[in-house]
């Protein structure tokens, strides 16, 4: 799913699918290490852990379609957290540098964590 307009722009997928030759730099931004996939996968550029929610709101959000707004703006608040702005400064880089594939094992990137990062991203990018 590309979020973005520009062939550099900030993209969402799944750690499972296939990499795409247009993915760029592919970010594994999950706070947990997604189950059945190696730690030295090469299809995983970098983790960036301390970019993913809280453990306390990933498990009041529950992929619940009807939280997803409330759940972003959530998680936008604690991206101000001195590690998750550290975390998404270093993604901000890495999207100004190239195209850039957020990795989530969610079964559901659209409305993940990830999608709200992309989001982000792509509004401070313009």
């Amino acid at each position: 799913m590309q979020l973005s307009g520009r062939d550099d722009g900030v993209r969402v997928g799944r750690v499972y699918d296939a990499p795409s030759p247009d993915d760029g730099r592919r970010v594994l931004v999950d706070r947990l290490w997604p189950r059945g996939v190696r730690k030295d996968d090469p299809r995983i550029d970098q983790w960036l852990r301390d970019v993913a929610p809280s453990t306390e709101l990933r498990r009041w959000y529950g992929h619940e379609p009807s939280r997803f707004g409330e759940f972003a703006g959530r998680y936008a608040a604690e991206l101000d957290g001195p590690a998750q702005a550290e975390a998404f400064r270093a993604l901000r880089e890495l999207a100004a540098a190239g195209a850039v594939t957020l990795l989530t094992a969610t079964r559901e990137p659209a409305i993940s964590h990830a999608a709200v990062l992309a989001r982000l991203l792509t509004e401070a990018h313009g």
